[in-house]
């Protein structure tokens, strides 16, 4: 079986930025720590006693299945971010993510509604944001994490000039 990227033809993606893996990797561990200390709670107060008696297989099994999910999810991280990209064509932006489930999305110039620029605290203090845009439709998943601040304002002027121009011309 051979596998092809649903990438169109002549696309030269814009990738977002390195610094994004390391956004990735600190919101991943982060997420584990509280899974991790989620399920301990109830595999401490069964190692003392307190509360139902958890067989030793279904401990390891517990334990070793999320330690397992946990380095492959977090081993995944730079290929995960190195898929994201972007795209601007005459009249729609195109935006690319996903490794096992590969997702392209276009997104007309004439359907935009706003553009939205946010970044958290670790993404400000990396220089980071992630640009947002807001159509129509609930069902446009049309963000752009890990791009430069400078390149997220860049394409938040441009791409609200471009929806400004297509909404007058119709």
């Amino acid at each position: 079986m051979h596998s092809e990227a649903i990438d169109p033809a002549g696309v030269e993606w814009t990738r977002v930025d390195e610094k994004y893996i390391t956004v990735k990797y600190i919101t991943g561990i982060g997420g584990w720590l509280v899974t991790f200390a989620i399920v301990g709670v109830p595999l401490l107060l069964s190692w003392t006693g307190i509360w139902v008696d958890f067989p030793l297989w279904l401990q390891v099994l517990v334990i070793g299945g999320l330690g397992l999910w946990a380095a492959v999810d977090l081993a995944l991280v730079p290929r995960r971010v190195r898929a994201i990209g972007y795209h601007e064509r005459a009249d729609d932006l195109l935006i690319r993510r996903g490794l096992l489930w590969q997702r392209v999305v276009a997104v007309p110039y004439g359907r935009l509604q706003y553009v939205d620029i946010e970044a958290g605290p670790i993404m400000r203090k990396l220089g980071l944001c992630t640009v947002q845009l807001k159509t129509a439709s609930a069902a446009t998943d049309a963000t752009i994490p890990g791009a430069v601040r400078s390149e997220g304002a860049r394409l938040r002027d441009e791409l609200a000039a471009r929806g400004q121009a297509r909404l007058a011309g119709l």
